[in-house]
């Protein structure tokens, strides 16, 4: 497997921004004030993630593999990304929940019975609660870390030459 010291670097960045993308959003009151946008907006972390990734593969080419890396190469090195980011998940999720935005689910919980997304107050608690959003954000890392390893892996490879 090799040296992985890259990895664990880039996937601690990666849990970094997580973080600091948590504590922007609470901010700007998307879990809170402007709760109703959140489920928008969020989404845009998927910009800072892929940056992540494309930096992460590309500092593993060239101190790694000296500007010569297959697909293959750049897929298991975002693979170990992800692996790290998804064991970190939980207690990631749990600094998330427990300091930076605390107010979070009961928020979320009373806006989502309010524009009756959830139909009881029982309902948006089994769903808005810590221990189903670190189950989430293991889940969530790992699929969304293949997919981001499989498509930055494929640009940042060294292209064949003819």
């Amino acid at each position: 497997m090799g040296n992985i010291k890259i990895e664990i670097k880039w996937a601690l960045l990666f849990v970094a921004m997580s973080l600091l993308w948590m504590v922007l959003e609470k901010l700007a009151g998307l879990h809170s004030t402007h709760i109703d946008k959140h489920m928008y907006l969020t989404n845009l972390f998927f910009i800072p993630a892929i940056l992540v990734y494309i930096a992460a593969l590309k500092d593993k080419k060239k101190k790694d593999y000296n500007g010569q890396m297959s697909y293959k190469q750049g897929f298991i090195s975002g693979l170990i990304i992800t692996a790290i980011v998804a064991l970190f998940a939980p207690f990631t999720q749990w600094i998330i929940s427990t300091i930076i935005t605390p107010e979070y689910f009961p928020n979320v919980i009373a806006y989502s019975v309010k524009i009756g997304y959830h139909s009881s107050l029982e309902e948006a608690q089994a769903f808005f609660n810590l221990q189903n959003y670190m189950v989430q954000s293991v889940v969530g890392a790992l699929v969304m870390g293949v997919v981001t390893a499989a498509v930055v892996a494929y640009f940042v490879r060294t292209k064949p030459t003819v």
